[in-house]
């Protein structure tokens, strides 16, 4: 048996039509504050420029070794 929508929301009769609860503690997060938490953000500070250039002085390594006698190209 297939469950409509209509069946999903029996199950919240009871409490779906209730206002959405205010804390008499706590102040709401404004929603610069909300969508700060929800924006990208690097773990660790200069870890893709590092990635950059091992990448870089792999390809220069790379392309060396496929130069006559090893030699660099000038």
């Amino acid at each position: 048996m297939k469950k409509t929508i209509a069946d999903a929301r029996d199950n919240y009769d009871d409490i779906i039509d209730l206002p959405h609860p205010v804390s008499r503690t706590h102040p709401r997060m404004s929603e610069e504050d909300r969508a700060a938490q929800f924006a990208p953000f690097a773990a660790l500070t200069g870890h893709d420029d590092a990635v950059k250039k091992t990448a870089e002085e792999y390809e220069e390594e790379t392309a060396l070794r496929h130069l006559p006698n090893g030699r660099r190209g000038s």
